[in-house]
């Protein structure tokens, strides 16, 4: 990374769209979810990611963003979505305004994680959990995205089985 800054734009009414990475990490058939402790959707689950740094590729952004936030270091594989992140205010005013990008990723430690910055929880749930989990309609999205890039892989059972444990 070079010529990194710690000056961070505002995320709230923004002059200009703020630019994201997001993770869908899979261990044994598992994915890693964290409760958000900030705005937006506080409280709810999520897959781990965050504000891209100046001077910071978006892989080496997904790549800090998931180990500050569980502890986890990963492999980065596809790119499953880029998705634009709207939320108005009341008045119907923008209140964040993020272009988010993505990736499917896979952990290179079967540690449990372990909940850092931006996250009160962070564990791994089977794809039976899921709808027991407060997630947004965006979050299932993101997760049901990856889970058709990983079948419309060649191969993709020898992946589930043998690259995501």
């Amino acid at each position: 990374m070079t010529g990194s800054s710690n000056i961070q734009p505002s995320r709230t009414y923004p002059d200009r769209p703020l630019i994201g990475v997001g993770a869908v990490v899979i261990r044994d058939k598992k994915v890693l979810l964290v409760r958000r402790a900030n705005e937006p959707s506080k409280g709810l689950w999520s897959i781990p990611g965050g504000l891209v740094r100046t001077g910071e590729t978006l892989e080496e952004a997904v790549k800090r963003e998931i180990l500050e936030e569980t502890g986890i270091p990963v492999r980065v594989h596809d790119v499953i979505a880029i998705l634009d992140r709207i939320i108005p205010d009341q008045k119907g005013r923008i209140l964040y305004h993020y272009v988010l990008v993505d990736f499917l990723c896979t952990p290179l430690s079967k540690a449990d994680p372990v909940s850092g910055s931006d996250a009160e929880e962070s564990k791994y749930v089977s794809m039976d959990e899921l709808d027991g989990f407060e997630l947004t309609t965006f979050t299932k999205g993101v997760i049901h995205r990856a889970l058709n890039t990983l079948s419309s892989h060649e191969g993709a059972n020898i992946y589930l089985k043998k690259g995501l444990k």
